[in-house]
């Protein structure tokens, strides 16, 4: 079945996208923020240098520099000592909050500065024998942005999704290659328990995934910083804001789609709980082959494909227990029309037909983020049709990184 402009449920985003229906086409300490602050790393504990190296201390932004961008960082340079204390404070002589990045290189202030406003910085540095050394900065930001960066971040606070559940953000329009690396040190995600994870970019930049070598664990939190707002973007143009959430992972709830047996086998934490006949896309429409996950769920929509293919060719079909795999419209749903068909031939229009009460069975146990596999279809599932990190192999997938990975991490 197919459908146009369909509203995805956990969608934050500015912007909005035009959707089609039914179509082809480990340890309980947290880690430390991925590539920026770290989750336990403060003023008080940062990255020690070598004592028999001579102290020496540089910071940024330089003094007195203006239009500096509300995304700013304290940079900091230091040999022979440890940084101790960061202090930022506005015009108003308030404190800024924030914390270090990981790897000592700057101190990154909690949420974006304030536009036109002069900030004083000091940092003190403390070596081994006691000695210690201050710098001191001060600099002005910039005005509001004419141009900025639309931004999205598929994640709400206090929700619980599946365990294949990415981290996906989105930008409008897209991130351009050379701009990707400075972006995406302002994207922070921290997991508890500690769990490893890599970003990876989509082609056209739109969008970018953050996802470890398997699901996520079961219980896991997941808290994520889009840090961006303010932040040089590329082409004259800013991030809009930052957008942040906390979220928690489920039980580990599978689907398995078989087009070779017209079967989808359902297993919950290991253990096969259900399997039921399908009906797949007919040749014309073949569904398509990969790992997916449910981006959205309605109890009730209507797939209409009237204004694509025109008043002949289009229907308008109403759809129960409806769960979106793709952007391009490929569902798992309720159609009572193709009982008879399931488990034996294929006759959809690319989506995974089950009967009325295998729909609803479903619908009651799934969660967004939910891993979905196709297999044996005449199709290849294409890669950002969707949440599709999973659908790549680690070894490609990291390379979609504007970032070095980490050697354990390869």
């Amino acid at each position: 079945m197919r459908r146009t402009l369909v509203a995805v449920m956990a969608m934050v985003v500015i912007t909005p996208v035009a959707l089609a229906g039914c179509g082809k086409d480990k340890s309980g300490q947290p880690s430390s923020w991925v590539g920026s602050p770290s989750a336990s790393a403060s003023a008080d504990s940062p990255r020690t240098e070598s004592a028999t190296v001579p102290l020496s201390l540089a910071i940024t932004p330089a003094a007195g520099k203006t239009s500096v961008p509300v995304s700013a960082e304290i940079g900091l340079k230091v040999a022979g000592a440890k940084v101790t204390t960061v202090t930022l404070k506005d015009a108003a002589g308030t404190a800024v909050a924030g914390s270090l990045r990981e790897d000592g290189s700057a101190w990154v202030p909690s949420k974006p500065l304030k536009t036109k406003q002069k900030y004083a910085a000091s940092v003190v540095a403390t070596a081994a024998d006691g000695q210690t050394k201050t710098v001191a900065t001060t600099f002005t930001t910039m005005g509001a942005p004419g141009r900025k960066t639309g931004t999205g971040l598929y994640l709400f606070d206090d929700r619980t999704y599946g365990v294949a559940m990415p981290v996906v953000v989105e930008f409008s329009p897209g991130i351009k290659k050379a701009d990707r690396a400075a972006v995406q040190r302002r994207l922070f995600v921290t997991t508890t328990p500690a769990q490893p994870g890599v970003w990876s970019w989509t082609d056209s930049g739109t969008q970018a995934f953050y996802r470890g070598p398997e699901f996520w664990q079961s219980g896991t939190t997941l808290k994520v910083r889009m840090a961006v707002g303010g932040l040089p973007t590329g082409s004259g143009r800013y991030g809009d804001r930052d957008r942040s959430a906390t979220a928690k992972i489920g039980r580990r709830f599978e689907m398995e789609v078989d087009n070779a047996t017209k079967k989808m086998t359902v297993v919950q934490d290991g253990t096969t709980v259900k399997t039921m006949p399908v009906s797949l896309g007919k040749k014309s429409t073949p569904s398509s082959s990969g790992v997916m996950v449910v981006m959205e769920k309605k109890a009730e929509t209507v797939f209409d494909t009237t204004a694509e293919l025109g008043p002949v060719d289009g229907y308008r079909t109403e759809i129960e227990f409806a769960q979106r795999l793709t952007w391009s419209g490929q569902y798992i749903h309720s159609a009572p029309w193709s009982v008879g068909s399931q488990g034996r031939r294929n006759v959809s229009h690319g989506c995974v037909n089950v009967a009325p009460n295998n729909a609803r069975w479903l619908f009651d146990r799934t969660l967004i983020g939910d891993p979905v596999t196709v297999k044996g279809t005449g199709d290849k599932l294409a890669y950002g049709n969707g949440w599709t990190p999973w659908d790549k192999t680690w070894a490609e997938y990291i390379k979609g990184s504007a970032l070095p990975v980490p050697a354990s991490l390869k």
